[in-house]
């Protein structure tokens, strides 16, 4: 069976013996239209992947996918006994076969083909992350220029001047190293110079810098090879390298820490970052080393979720101190600065549209709130962050008010009970303190809870947002439209997969009074409370974190080609089948899901 596709994911991790041991065992199998392949529920001594044809997978009479050559069925029969739908012939087709002993012995063997049987779909998942071979390695990061690596601007003392001022100096710059004018000499002076010449030289604090400072400065330029800094770091036994432009003018230091940055990534260094911003577009830099981060730690196969732990503790940060450069001092002592949506739970990646919000302890000055909302919303613009489109922003008066008047506009939202209403009150609960008055959110927070819990026809309305949108199956009217020509094969992820995971777990949250930050926090507050099943607990944050991971591919392919309009939408056609198989577990969770949230809401009511 020298046919048999041995690229075809998880085939494509077997060595060249393990596939010789796979094509020997194969036979192939002939199903006419409408016959039963496989029913649900039972066994099977046989792994089928379609060569021609198609297969449907039913759940009863409800179709959940279509399956078309390459794609293989049923993991869960063969390997758990027991499949997970009935699998039926839509015409007339042909199926390799692979024998149950075959199979088991190579899963036995290699755990990355075994990854594909596992019947956790986040155990598929991690495996194939980790599989995923790494865009950027070394190679090409020796290829990058001195300017990807983020080194350090230009700090400058005078030789006069004593080693106490540039210990001063370095301490308010917060860098490590000075660069020292003497005359028509530059040279350099470093922590560990001054360290030196107080302790081991037992030199006096009025010592003068260019007693202690080194001329021998070893330079390149912003577009030199990061390679021929290496090699001039290790041929002259530096650890730092001045950064010049073609005028001879000192940009800054090139330090071996930030090459390191390029290999490993930047997350250890980007706080320090923002700690030493001193002006606006010190922060722009940052924002776009943060996004920078996002794609360098996906190519290096890091799981999606520690990714956007990562991600949202950065940003945190990032806000933090832009509300210290923005707000006046009126507003940086009564105020509360506010992230909600993805960001507030924990769960972004790649930057979206702004959601965040101010609460204040009492009325301040209107011009200095005005000239917050303006500053602090026209930074985030200028550094590429697009606005809300529900306008759920700092510049927002709505979003920007004392905390007695939005306990108001709270109380407004929970009796008024509309679709809108119910969307704000999601976007609040969402909702942590990242700089200020974290008691604000406290106290905010427990009145909105206050006033719904244990309200059940409210909790059900605001529950009933999972109806907004559908969850598809992969079914083949989808694929019929593209082959015509009137339609697309597309699923929002957002829409189809995150939302209704996001929004049925803060419904029931909320119902049980939970006030737990992220989607993965309130689950497991929820099982604890024996709201949810152990077992389902654990596949409906796997589900989650699958679309996460599919939903960060499409942000990453919209960012590379320049818009971010379709960064939710993925179009299956272009998955493997290993990918495409994760996708319909995932979709088949949150339909189950979705069934629990009616039964338990009682939405067929509304």
């Amino acid at each position: 069976m020298q046919a048999f596709d041995a690229g075809n994911p998880p085939f494509d991790r077997l060595s060249h013996e393990e596939l010789d041991e796979l094509r020997a065992s194969l036979d192939i199998g002939y199903f006419k239209p409408g016959e039963l392949i496989l029913a649900r529920g039972r066994p099977s001594e046989l792994l089928h992947v379609v060569i021609k044809g198609a297969v449907e997978g039913r759940d009863g009479d409800a179709l959940q996918t279509v399956l078309g050559p390459r794609d293989s069925f049923d993991s869960r029969a063969v390997v758990h006994g027991a499949a997970g739908e009935d699998f039926v012939a839509a015409e007339e087709t042909l199926c390799y076969l692979i024998p149950k002993p075959v199979l088991l012995r190579l899963i036995a063997r290699n755990p990355a083909f075994a990854a594909f049987f596992y019947s956790e779909i986040s155990r598929k998942l991690d495996s194939f992350a980790r599989s995923r071979l790494a865009e950027e390695g070394v190679e090409t990061v020796l290829r990058a220029r001195v300017r990807d690596a983020r080194f350090a601007g230009a700090v400058f003392t005078d030789g006069s001047e004593t080693i106490e001022s540039a210990g001063h100096r370095m301490r308010a710059a917060n860098v490590n190293a000075l660069f020292v004018r003497d005359g028509d000499r530059t040279g350099v002076v470093t922590g560990m110079n001054l360290s030196k010449a107080l302790v081991l030289r037992r030199l006096g604090l009025e010592t003068l810098v260019r007693e202690v400072c080194h001329f021998d400065l070893v330079a390149v330029a912003p577009d030199d090879f990061i390679y021929d800094a290496l090699l001039l770091m290790t041929r002259h036994n530096k650890r730092r390298l001045a950064v010049r432009d073609e005028a001879g003018a000192c940009l800054g230091f090139l330090e071996d820490i930030d090459i390191l940055g390029l290999f490993a990534g930047n997350s250890q260094l980007i706080p320090g970052r923002i700690d030493r911003a001193q002006r606006l577009e010190d922060l722009a830099l940052v924002a776009r080393d943060i996004g920078a981060q996002v794609e360098r730690l996906h190519r290096q196969g890091i799981r999606v979720d520690v990714i956007a732990e990562i991600t949202s503790d950065l940003n945190r940060r990032f806000y933090a101190r832009l509300f210290e450069m923005t707000a006046p001092d009126s507003i940086r002592g009564t105020g509360c600065l506010l992230l909600m949506g993805s960001e507030g739970r924990g769960e972004q990646t790649v930057r979206t549209d702004q959601d965040n919000g101010l609460l204040l302890a009492e009325p301040v000055p209107e011009p200095d709130l005005a000239a917050f909302r303006e500053a602090f919303s026209g930074a985030l613009d200028s550094f590429g962050f697009p606005p809300c489109p529900g306008n759920v922003m700092v510049r927002n008066p709505a979003w920007s008010q004392p905390v007695d008047g939005f306990a108001r506009q709270l109380r407004a939202w929970i009796h008024e009970r509309s679709p809108d209403a119910a969307l704000n009150i999601a976007i609040f609960f969402d909702a942590i303190a990242v700089a200020g008055r974290a008691d604000l959110l406290v106290r905010a927070k427990a009145e909105m809870i206050s006033l719904m819990r244990g309200e059940a026809v409210l909790i059900a309305r605001f529950a009933h947002l999972i109806e907004s949108f559908v969850t598809p199956s992969l079914g083949p009217i989808a694929s019929l439209m593209v082959s015509v020509g009137v339609g697309s094969d597309e699923i929002d992820l957002k829409r189809a997969g995150t939302f209704p995971i996001v929004h049925g777990v803060r419904a029931m949250a909320i119902e049980r009074g939970i006030t737990a930050d992220s989607t993965a926090a309130r689950i497991e507050a929820l099982t604890a409370a024996n709201t949810l099943e152990p077992d389902f607990a654990r596949e409906l944050l796997s589900a989650l974190r699958v679309f996460m991971e599919f939903r960060l591919r499409a942000q990453l392919e919209a960012a590379r080609r320049g818009t971010m309009d379709h960064e939710s939408l993925l179009r299956p056609a272009r998955l493997t089948s290993a990918d495409r198989d994760i996708l319909r577990d995932a979709l088949r969770i949150v339909r189950q899901f979705r069934a629990l949230l009616r039964s338990r809401f009682n939405l067929g009511a509304f």
